[in-house]
């Protein structure tokens, strides 16, 4: 059975567009929900179902969540054995922003400038969602919404807060349906994007609403009964209905008003007490609402915020997020909390994570708690996730402590936060590179976990992100090895950049075990640093003498935070020629040769240029007759020829002289649509050609005669986009990956040698295995025994590996 060995997925730029369970991650990348089981083995499946982009993502239970994305669609999935969508509809017309659960009930925010209560109704085989109320927020967006109990209560409270600097309560005591206005929290000066409720943890606690704004501040509201005994002794028979009247609230109320106003930095501080009365138990009740805290601690505006899972022992915690690259733990001071139990809450800022100084692009988007609060994860503005976690976490049933918590900062999770348009095996399938169009190149290799104590237990290597060469101020479109340690990548400019292995990477895939290096492979510069308003990657430090990494020394795959800092390759050439943008790349199998082409609106730029990979001069003269963008470029495995493909729907062969440079030989237009890629068999007995009129041909050269005819034609239900062989097995079948405009990819065989040759389905990776947009590459990865792996990057920006087995018979 076919699986996924590797999924790199960014996170959305969204601060509810993931959320946890003690043991899952569940994040939207593009129109994909990426699950990751936490610890070190990375994403392992993704569910398909959203047209736009997810934005938001909320747990039900460890088993059911809801998501919605821009383009106003709510999902409720379910799993069983595994995850299924069970429920889908269209909630609002534009983007959701902001989605909370309790229980069966479930709120959206909306850029629509609009909350709507919908039921969960689960009673049937079919889950449906039932729509109970809408609230109108008069033109003001909900950027995040909060939904809890009151204490000691079964009412409602939904707490939200948007672009108009302000908080908004409403309320729904428990025997109605509808939420009703309640109270308005001034005091934050910018739009309020967190909001949480801490619920009581004993009988008689108070319920906390934390509330986070770009001001960079944190504003703590108390939510609490308010003790009636006082006021029934003041009142008699007749009132006992109606504990509070009239002219006693008024009284009342303005008392609290006269606590004062204070001015403090520039801040308007109040303490009056919002009341609010609700149904519960048959009777009315008080409630109120008064602001306790105010946090200060970041530099800018604040992103996230997320309660520690409560439980008897441990003060409360809260996790908040920032732009300024810093997650902070807020706690009340423990030498106050054990005093006295009416002296005043101060909190403190008990932990930092991230980075000083807020260097880093965007900063935190959002942060969330895992591992039963032992651990926290959160993802920055490049989609990439940092995880830290509590190596000497609090006791059950001791007393919490500061001093017992240690946290460092452990692996996490990323990938391309936009379309992936590239990818190339090392030359012996060690590691792949990676190109996007966010503007970075990355390698990923398998990672040999630590020992386990049982001897019997398999080790099996897991595949991570291992550097990250180059991050560019253009989009990345293609990159190549020209040896496993130099490759070569071409971006949105008309250059061709060639860059060779820092010492760093060698001791690193060395001492995870992702390769072997011999000593002299080590003399090499320690590292390379991109100078400011620069775009090539200098060189730092030399290597003169062989270094190799000591088996016993502690080697650790980089943080998210590192891999764009201290994994750059220094930059050796730079390949010029085309007068346009370059579009793609190819490197024969020697590498010996490469081959680049650029946008081309006529055939003067139409052409295909080949350098050697030695010295980089052009090898011969450009070869001409396309008479539009060359799409995709493959040498065949003797490098005899070159094939071209291109927007002109024709594909061009070029033939090698023995004085140097390639002549044309032959060319065909039997496509009917675009080209967008070809690939030679690794026999070289044939190659193939994808197009966008749902075919791919495969071409073979015509016995005693000089022109190559097609041989097989295999028809796809959408646009073929990507193609590649796999060697002859041991049967003499060959496998072709076919890639296709909607994300999916098929694996065809076919017998060698035939006349015809019939090309049979052997499998097929859908949208839940493969990608859920065009398809830019498919590669086989090369040398490898046992079932094959196959690379596929996407426009949905997921890159993926996988397994695939072979079919019986085949």
């Amino acid at each position: 059975m076919s699986s996924v060995a590797y999924i790199a997925a960014a996170t959305n730029r969204y601060p509810h567009a993931a959320d946890t369970t003690a043991s899952i991650a569940s994040f939207g990348s593009t129109n994909l929900i990426a699950l990751w089981h936490i610890g070190d083995s990375g994403v392992r499946e993704t569910l398909a179902g959203h047209d736009g982009a997810v934005t938001c993502v909320r747990f039900i239970s460890d088993d059911a969540m809801v998501t919605a994305d821009d383009c106003g669609v709510l999902i409720y999935w379910y799993k069983s054995t595994q995850w299924h969508l069970h429920a889908k509809i269209q909630a609002h017309e534009k983007p959701i922003s902001s989605i909370c659960v309790h229980a069966s009930c479930i709120v959206t925010g909306s850029s629509d400038a609009s909350l709507k209560i919908w039921e969960l109704d689960t009673t049937t085989e079919t889950a449906a969602f039932v729509a109970r109320q809408t609230i109108q927020m008069k033109g003001r967006y909900p950027l995040s919404v909060a939904i809890g109990y009151l204490p000691m209560s079964k009412a409602l409270i939904i707490a939200a807060g948007g672009t108009d600097t302000k908080i908004h309560i409403w309320i729904r005591s428990e025997d109605v349906s509808q939420f009703v206005p309640s109270a308005t929290l001034p005091g934050h000066e910018d739009w309020v994007r967190g909001l949480a409720f801490r619920p009581p943890v004993h009988t008689g606690d108070a319920l906390i609403l934390a509330s986070g704004s770009q001001d960079a501040t944190i504003r703590l509201w108390t939510i609490e009964q308010l003790n009636q005994g006082g006021w029934e002794q003041n009142n008699n028979a007749e009132t006992a209905g109606d504990p509070l009247s009239d002219e006693l609230l008024d009284a009342f109320e303005a008392a609290l008003g006269s606590l004062g106003d204070g001015e403090e930095g520039g801040r308007q501080i109040s303490l009056k007490r919002h009341l609010m009365s609700v149904t519960t138990q048959g009777r009315r009740q008080q409630y109120s609402i008064t602001f306790d805290a105010l946090l200060v601690g970041h530099e800018a505006g604040v992103t996230s915020l997320a309660w520690r899972p409560a439980t008897a022992s441990q003060t409360p915690t809260l996790l908040s997020s920032s732009t300024d690259s810093s997650l902070i733990l807020w706690s009340p001071s423990a030498a106050l909390v054990s005093g006295h139990p009416t002296a005043p809450v101060i909190w403190t800022n008990r932990q930092r994570f991230g980075d000083i100084g807020g260097q880093r692009l965007g900063g935190f988007v959002g942060g969330r708690w895992t591992s039963k609060g032992h651990e926290v994860h959160a993802w920055g503005w490049a989609g990439g996730w940092r995880r830290w976690k509590c190596e000497a976490p609090s006791k059950e049933g001791q007393e919490f402590q500061d001093r017992e918590e240690i946290w460092t900062e452990v692996g996490a999770i990323g990938g391309h936060n936009g379309p992936v348009k590239g990818l190339n095996w090392s030359p012996g399938g060690e590691y792949l590179i990676s190109a996007g169009v966010d503007q970075t190149t990355r390698i990923h290799g398998p990672v040999s976990p630590l020992p386990t104590t049982s001897a019997s237990a398999e080790i099996i290597p897991i595949w991570h992100e291992l550097a990250r060469p180059q991050v560019h101020g253009y989009d990345l479109l293609d990159a190549v090895f020209i040896d496993r340690l130099r490759f070569a990548s071409i971006a949105d400019e008309k250059v061709m950049r060639v860059f060779e292995a820092s010492r760093g990477f060698v001791e690193l895939a060395q001492g995870l075990g992702v390769a072997e290096f011999r000593p002299e492979e080590y003399e090499r510069p320690a590292t390379a640093s991109v100078p400011p308003l620069g775009l090539s990657n200098k060189a730092i430090g030399t290597g003169d003498a062989p270094r190799v990494a000591e088996p016993t020394a502690i080697v650790r795959r980089p943080f998210e935070g590192e891999l764009a800092s201290i994994t750059l390759w220094p930059e050796i050439e730079k390949v010029f020629g085309h007068g346009y943008e370059s579009i793609t790349l190819a490197i024969s199998p020697s590498r010996r040769f490469i081959a680049t082409a650029c946008r081309a609106s006529t055939p003067e730029h139409a052409v295909v240029r080949i350098y050697d990979t030695q010295a980089f001069r052009a090898v011969g003269q450009p070869l001409e007759g396309h008479s539009l963008t060359v799409t995709r470029v493959a040498f065949s495995p003797d490098e005899r020829y070159v094939v071209s493909v291109s927007r002109d729907r024709s594909w061009r062969l070029y033939e090698k002289q023995d004085a140097g440079g390639y002549i044309p030989a032959c060319a065909d237009k039997s496509h009917g649509r675009i080209i967008w890629d070809c690939a030679w068999a690794k026999e070289g007995d044939v190659f193939a050609t994808a197009s966008r009129d749902k075919t791919v041909k495969v071409w073979s050269l015509k016995a005693g005669g000089s022109r190559w005819t097609a041989i097989a034609t295999i028809k796809t239900k959408s646009a073929a986009t990507a193609v590649d062989f796999a060697p002859v097995n041991a049967r003499g079948r060959r496998r072709l990956a076919i890639g296709l405009e909607t994300g999916e990819i098929f694996i065809y065989s076919g017998e060698v040698g035939t006349p015809t040759t019939e090309w049979y389905l052997d499998s097929t990776f859908d949208n839940t295995l493969a990608h859920v947009n065009q398809i830019h590459r498919v590669s086989w990865r090369p040398q490898q025994e046992g079932a094959q792996e196959l690379a596929s990057c996407s426009e949905d920006g997921t890159l993926k590996i996988l397994i695939v087995q072979e079919a019986v018979g085949c």
